[in-house]
């Protein structure tokens, strides 16, 4: 995926986030060290789950943040490597923080539509 259809992916799905707000939102994340070796049992793992009640931009420092009751959550907009839709209403983003260093966030919202 071309830098141009990734950041155009991207800023599409904040634009749209609204339609969540009021729905319980599941964030797992992922630490590790292999682009091309994606082993969950490798992988330090964190999920949260709280329900949607705003999304912005930080200018900032460049970060996209999500936030519920008790939860902040950010994903460093300069650092995005990958981002897809992975089923309905499940999207996943890859931050890279160095060589060997990524973070992988799974958002799946609680959609009924």
């Amino acid at each position: 995926m071309s830098s141009e259809n990734l950041n155009s992916d991207v800023i599409h799905f904040f634009e749209e986030i609204q339609k969540y707000y009021g729905i319980k939102t599941e964030i797992t994340q992922g630490l590790f060290t292999e682009i091309d070796n994606l082993d969950a049992n490798q992988t330090t793992w964190n999920l949260s789950e709280f329900e949607l009640v705003r999304s912005a931009y930080r200018n900032s420092g460049g970060k996209f943040m999500l936030e519920g009751n008790g939860t902040y959550y950010e994903i460093s907009a300069e650092k995005i490597i990958s981002f897809n839709q992975n089923g309905r209403n499940k999207f996943e983003f890859i931050e890279q923080y160095n060589e060997t260093f990524f973070r992988i966030t799974k958002i799946r919202f609680h959609y009924k539509y």
